[in-house]
């Protein structure tokens, strides 16, 4: 029998034995309408992972009752919600769609505080706001709150979920989504399940990897790679409590979740499904890479781990519909968009464009970010990428060593160099980043650090330059106005809209002196909105420009959402014949176009007019200036780190 037989078989017996009488009749029909819809993919991936274990059955049909919960849990305003979705499925590539991640903390400081904070992210034109976890964790490190305690209450100094709640509704009514995370690869010690399996309940020790020695844990160990070195070696830890050995990929106190375990899989479904039912537009996959164990592998990118988040995804669709997934896979780009579907996750992180970015403006070249962006930007027309600069974690040089090698670059040498760069160790570098996670056995590490502090503000201000600040604020607005104009979700972390610089006081606090990525996760106070918005004047140089890079942000979000051209367009990296500059073409169905190019150096460029004939015009506009600019003249001028954005006229 084929899948589609089998699953057919296997649904009309589910269905059979499962009591629907709690659902209103309406709900009832829709809930067996998408699950006839979504079931056979459903069970295809559900088998594949769990069908040789006896009691596959029992765990698909108490998998079907919590989706059925979770559709009878589910809001009016939510469900009408998931309607007008499924209308518009492709919502999130419009060009409206403008992100910002932020802690509720740094940000509130409390979700109420929250509220006064909405119409800060309207005047910047923000569409969707990402709060980064925001769940009861454990006191004192918790890895910025990535290690869970409880899903589906708030952190106490954050709020309620009835705050929660509220808050979303309060920002949906202001047109701008809420991003969750799912963290789904591990919980904290402290979660319940955690607390059972300390306990001694065999049921919850078998939702993680516990080992009596460490025989197993070193057969694993031959083929990980160590995340976090400078805190810790290996990827286990002994727990002297229950005299085993637990997987911990990140921290001691994160327990990597048993998938392997059906009842693991269908327990965290139900977590999920309750933040879909909070109100939230997207979740993003947090560490979605490495759920699936095994041996002899690096436990990364392995096929059960897309196979488990398409089943993730199917059961999304049969209750919250309306919910899309974002990818975190801060991995090898060819393995990045292996998750990129819309039956597995919808949007996804580019990191390789983040580091990429970076790399050009280190070393003012742009062949290594032109070759692998076409290579590897484009992707499915029913997914978008989320674009950002920097972000509450380090920055990795994750670009594909095959791509430098054709180019010549030596790809240990170079990424040593971004590192001495971009941690102010370089001589002549303008940057003041902090190493993270250096390896003790072959010093390569990560950098931290906020954008204005990476692009040189916080060494101009030091050394009272008014070129170098004013070149450090060219960078910042030249690096976000290529994530505002290549295609996909612009997604700012919040504080770089104002350019703060980096905060080294968690260097005086013992639950974060540890993690440098602290320096990059800042306050946004009231005194620097009041600036923003305009209440107050600057009054230091640092102010000044703060206030220049939120209003040169603001500008370019205008002009991309008065523009159809930056949302559903094709994407086509072009070459230059200036390797200091980047240019790509935007086109769309309606046979609008626009070319971006950009200079990644602090002197003036020159680029030949054969490259405007793409737009096939003899004139252009410019729309960040307004001005007109003659096509075939030439050379083109373009000053330094200057951006076009050249539409036809």
């Amino acid at each position: 029998m084929s899948y589609a037989a089998d699953s057919g078989v296997c649904l009309d017996r589910i269905l059979a034995s499962t009591d629907l009488s709690a659902l209103t009749k309406k709900d009832a029909a829709t809930f067996t309408r998408r699950l006839k819809a979504h079931f056979p993919r459903l069970f295809e991936k559900y088998t594949f992972v769990y069908g040789h274990q006896y009691d596959c059955y029992f765990h698909l049909q108490k998998l079907v009752e919590l989706l059925r919960d979770g559709l009878k849990s589910r809001k009016p305003a939510l469900k009408a919600l998931d309607s007008q979705r499924l209308k518009t499925p492709l919502w999130y590539r419009d060009e409206e769609q403008v992100g910002m991640a932020c802690y509720v903390d740094l940000m509130g400081p409390t979700l109420n505080d929250l509220h006064e904070k909405i119409p800060y992210f309207k005047a910047l034109g923000v569409t969707y706001v990402h709060l980064m976890p925001l769940y009861d964790a454990p006191k004192g490190d918790s890895d910025g709150g990535y290690a869970v305690s409880d899903y589906r209450k708030v952190n106490p100094s954050l709020g309620t979920v009835k705050d929660l709640e509220k808050l979303t509704a309060a920002l949906q009514k202001e047109g701008i989504n809420v991003v969750l995370d799912f963290v789904f690869n591990h919980t904290s010690d402290e979660h319940a399940w955690a607390k059972a399996a300390l306990s001694g309940d065999k049921q919850y020790q078998d939702y993680y990897y516990l080992f009596d020695d460490r025989s197993i844990p070193d057969q694993y160990e031959h083929t990980l790679r160590e995340i976090f070195p400078q805190v810790r070696r290996g990827s286990f830890t002994f727990n002297e409590a229950m005299e085993k050995w637990v997987w911990t990929t990140f921290n001691s106190f994160q327990w990597d979740l048993n998938y392997s375990n059906p009842e693991v899989f269908n327990a965290i479904t139900s977590e999920m499904l309750f933040l879909a039912n909070l109100g939230c537009a997207a979740l993003r996959l947090d560490a979605l890479a490495f759920i699936w164990k095994e041996m002899g592998t690096n436990c990364e990118n392995q096929e059960k781990a897309h196979v488990l988040i398409q089943a993730f995804n199917c059961c999304l669709q049969i209750v919250a519909p309306a919910v899309v997934f974002k990818s975190e896979a801060i991995v090898h780009p060819d393995e990045v968009l292996k998750y990129i579907d819309k039956d597995e996750c919808q949007l996804s992180y580019n990191p390789l464009l983040m580091a990429l970015l970076w790399n050009s403006l280190a070393t003012r070249k742009t062949r290594l970010l032109t070759n692998s962006m076409k290579k590897s930007f484009a992707i499915s027309d029913d997914c978008t990428w989320v674009n950002y600069v920097r972000c509450h974690d380090d920055i990795g040089w994750t670009f594909d060593d095959a791509v430098a090698s054709e180019l010549g670059i030596n790809s240990f040498d170079h990424r040593y160099f971004l590192n001495q760069f971009y941690t102010g160790r370089f001589e002549g570098s303008f940057a003041n980043g902090v190493p993270f996670a250096e390896n003790p056995s072959n010093g390569d590490c990560r950098v931290c650090g906020s954008l204005a502090s990476l692009c040189g503000l916080e060494g101009a201000i030091e050394a009272n330059d008014p070129q170098a600040i004013d070149e450090a604020v060219k960078r910042m607005l030249l690096l976000y106005g290529i994530t505002f104009s290549i295609g996909g979700i612009p997604l700012l972390y919040s504080s770089d809209e104002i350019a703060k610089l980096n905060d080294y006081s968690y260097r005086l606090d013992e639950t974060k002196s540890h993690d440098d990525r602290w320096v990059n996760r800042i306050a946004v106070h009231s005194e620097d909105t009041a600036l923003a918005l305009g209440t107050t004047t600057p009054e230091n140089e640092a102010q000044t420009a703060s206030l220049q890079v939120f209003e040169g942000l603001k500008q370019m979000i205008a002009i991309r959402k008065q523009h159809a051209i930056f949302g559903q367009s094709k994407t086509h990296i072009l070459d230059t014949d200036n390797q200091h500059c980047f240019a790509f073409l935007r086109e769309n169905t309606e046979g609008q176009k626009l070319l971006v190019i950009c200079n990644f150096s602090e002197h003036p460029q020159s680029l030949h007019r054969s490259l405007l004939a793409t737009l096939k015009q003899s004139a252009s506009k410019d729309l960040l200036t307004d001005e007109t600019v003659d096509m075939e003249s030439s050379p083109l001028e373009l000053a330094p780190y200057q951006q076009m954005w050249l539409q036809p006229v």
